[in-house]
């Protein structure tokens, strides 16, 4: 074979489990946390996402209120 395959670096489940949040009854991630996974800034991701809005469905994302930030910092101790 001519093809070099690049190897994947997956991440345990666990990892990704603890960076999932309940949040208005929905199970969702941080930007940052997700993009961190993408190997991104949260900006870059956040732009991506903008420039590309119609591929996602539309509760995709959400922006949280003050009091739920406050509380996502509060419970979240890598925040």
């Amino acid at each position: 074979m001519g093809l070099s395959m690049k190897k994947l670096s997956l991440l345990p489940n666990e990892l990704i489990e603890k960076r999932i949040l309940l949040i208005r009854g929905q199970k969702v991630m941080i930007a940052s946390d997700l993009a961190k996974l993408y190997g991104v800034s949260t900006k870059v991701l956040n732009q991506a996402v903008k420039r590309n809005i119609e591929r996602f469905p539309i509760d995709f994302m959400f922006e949280l209120t003050q009091d739920e930030k406050e509380e996502v910092v509060t419970n979240c101790d890598h925040l």
